[in-house]
């Protein structure tokens, strides 16, 4: 038996909204942000880390190696490793998973883990035609040569730049947009629009409760560099409603398409770190965890169906631990697309689709609304990708504790066709 994976805490940003215009910070300042204020509440300091993890989808080009950045910048010291991992929307999962591995095997003890990005600062870049451009002018030796080059020019090649997280959320196998993936979904399992735009205003509504309860304690504020204050998630809609997200027209799949920016999670930044810690971990500086890791797992499938990928990671888990839908007390089920998560509810429901590509006698079953993201997910909060991963393990288990449950699943699924789950319990 593997021994346990103890989470002994975690802390979040703000989930900040993207709104045209590059955001307020870094992805490297919104993981030290989140880090700064989590570490100082321990009994241990920095540099008692074994190692820092962080997961990252789109570091900026002075951010390489993100996770050494950001232990360095947490006053963790030279000695304690920072690496970074890349699994597109796992890779805050990702993180934690790596972190297990090191603490299985022995190579650590005391590890932080989590995710972020910055999503509102993606690049805009130079189409390959202009850059061959800038690399000919810049070997031309004459006048003559160099005004020959300017004649060559043509207003178009600087004026439509490539836009940096549309390739970035571009599947360079299928071909696809995420969320023309998710209209395959949509297709595939019969989902109306009005059951995606239903799915938003409820994601809304629920963020909306979960915040006025005071149900985000993980969140601890930023403060910008002109002194404003963000303590709250702000991609929130507390009017939403199905008039206004049926006025919307669909993007992706303009003609006949369902999947709009309303059903679709927000553009976001924001950071998410947990501490994981081996038995040995917890008793040396008498933590109290929060909960442990009990069993991840990955899955791969066809990229033009990744939003599935939590039915292919879960249910393993599931048929490992000998556990029906239902012994599951909450599910945290990342909301890429309402599409997306409405079609994993269809998948397990669906006698063939459990049959022929998850190799079982029939439909699993159903999950039961009222334990799924019960206090919204992406769609209101917004998915910073290399941070969500994180993020719904981490409030996962707050609400396993606030509502007394003892197991949980939290599952992503992963640009490229692929998915990942988590199976937590409380302590």
């Amino acid at each position: 038996m593997n021994p346990p994976i103890y989470i002994v805490d975690g802390a979040r940003t703000p989930f900040l909204k993207s709104r045209n215009l590059p955001g307020p910070f870094a992805a490297s300042d919104l993981a030290v942000a989140a880090g700064r204020m989590l570490l100082a509440r321990q009994p241990f300091t920095a540099s008692a880390l074994d190692e820092v993890i962080l997961g990252c989808a789109s570091p900026s080009v002075d951010e390489v190696n993100i996770g050494r950045v950001a232990a360095l910048r947490l006053g963790c010291g030279h000695q304690v490793p920072g690496w970074t991992v890349m699994r597109n929307c796992a890779s805050g999962m990702q993180a934690l998973d790596s972190a297990m591995a090191n603490i299985q095997a022995g190579r650590s003890q005391l590890v932080l883990a989590g995710g972020c990005d910055a999503l509102s600062r993606a690049p805009l870049l130079y189409s390959d035609r202009m850059v061959l451009w800038f690399s000919r002018m810049a070997q031309a030796q004459t006048l003559a040569q160099k005004l020959a080059l300017f004649a060559q020019l043509r207003p178009g090649q600087l004026l439509a730049p490539v836009i940096g997280i549309v390739k970035g959320l571009t599947d360079p196998v299928a071909g696809l947009l995420m969320g023309q993936t998710a209209e395959n979904l949509a297709w595939r399992f019969n989902i109306t629009r009005e059951e995606m735009d239903a799915f938003a205003v409820e994601s809304h509504r629920r963020v909306a409760a979960a915040q006025d309860a005071g149900r985000y304690g993980e969140i601890v504020p930023l403060i910008g560099e002109d002194g404003t204050v963000y303590a709250a998630d702000d991609g929130v809609r507390r009017d939403a409603a199905m008039a206004g997200l049926a006025r919307l027209k669909p993007f992706f799949d303009r003609k006949y398409g369902k999947v709009t920016p309303g059903n679709s999670s927000q553009i976001t930044d924001g950071a998410a770190w947990l501490l994981l810690a081996s038995e040995q971990a917890v008793a040396r500086w008498q933590l109290e965890p929060i909960g442990r890791i009990v069993d991840s797992q990955w899955a791969g499938l066809d990229p033009a169906q990744m939003g599935l990928g939590p039915v292919h990671a879960v249910t393993p888990i599931l048929q490992r631990h000998k556990l029906t839908l239902d012994d599951v007390d909450g599910w945290e089920i990342n909301e890429a697309f309402a599409a997306q998560v409405i079609g994993c509810l269809r998948a397990w429901q669906d006698d063939a689709y459990c049959r022929e590509q998850l190799g079982l006698p029939g439909a699993l079953g159903e999950v039961d609304p009222a334990k799924l993201n019960v206090d919204g997910g992406a769609v209101a909060l917004g998915h910073p990708v290399g941070a969500s991963g994180a993020r719904i393990v981490l409030h996962l288990l707050h609400v396993l504790r606030r509502t007394k449950g003892k197991r949980g699943i939290a599952s992503i699924c992963i640009g490229g066709g692929q998915g990942g789950a988590m199976l937590v319990e409380t302590i």
